[in-house]
């Protein structure tokens, strides 16, 4: 079953992944949509995004993966937390800054940059998270591979699952793309980083259509906007259990 899977990968390794990463990441915005509670979907925003996924983001993720796995070979730990290091120091503002300037210049603005200039910086805090938090916890997770998970104490983590296993931890600093890319380079084959990558970008893409249309680029009008969705759900599940 795994070889038939890994099968079009082997073959068409470049195709086969920036076909998921462009089908996932334009999933983020679906989503996104669906949850926003709107009567129609908006499928030119949607195709937008699709179009930046699969011209840029799908693109770069594939050769950029494919640079570092050949300029650091291997999975030891001084050799994942360099590419981490590079990763988000280099691929990820670029990454976020085509997501904010390609969508705008796709949909015909006359200033492509603005979503960019006000929103950029706290997108990137996002992404980024405490740096000395994010290795402890990466080291941790190095030493007891079997293990399978991190121990995460109460008071210090807060998980929020929303539907979409939307996560993110809120209190450590620690945020999304530092720890999924670490499991990225220490775990996953180089043959799929890009699918993978793919995957986490689902998540990802919800965030930041969001950001895009209505939010700010922080986790918390993210979180502001979930809880509206939420009471709003419950409000229109308690009307219509009222008798008539």
């Amino acid at each position: 079953m795994r070889d038939a899977l890994l099968a079009p990968v082997r073959r068409f390794p470049w195709a086969t992944n920036v076909a998921l990463y462009g089908c996932l990441f334009a999933g983020g915005d679906f989503v996104h949509q669906c949850f926003s509670g709107k009567e129609r979907v908006d499928w030119t925003h949607t195709r937008n995004v699709a179009v930046v996924a699969f011209s840029f983001h799908g693109n770069f993720n594939f050769f950029w993966m494919r640079f570092l796995e050949r300029r650091f070979p291997g999975n030891a730990l001084r050799t994942v937390l360099r590419k981490l290091l590079l990763d988000q120091t280099v691929a990820a503002p670029l990454a976020i800054s085509a997501f904010y300037t390609g969508v705008s210049l796709v949909e015909g603005r006359d200033e492509i940059l603005q979503d960019w200039k006000e929103k950029f910086l706290n997108t990137y805090k996002v992404s980024l998270g405490t740096r000395r938090i994010q290795m402890r916890i990466c080291a941790a997770l190095w030493r007891r591979p079997e293990n399978g998970r991190i121990t995460r104490q109460q008071d210090s983590v807060t998980f929020i699952g929303v539907h979409s296993c939307v996560c993110f931890f809120v209190q450590t600093g620690l945020t999304y793309w530092p720890f999924m890319q670490f499991l990225n380079f220490a775990l996953v084959p180089p043959l799929i980083r890009t699918a993978f990558t793919g995957c986490c970008g689902f998540v990802w893409a919800t965030f930041l259509c969001f950001s895009h249309q209505s939010g700010d680029g922080t986790i918390t009008a993210a979180l502001d906007w979930i809880r509206d969705v939420e009471h709003k759900r419950e409000e229109r599940m308690s009307g219509k259990d009222r008798p008539e």
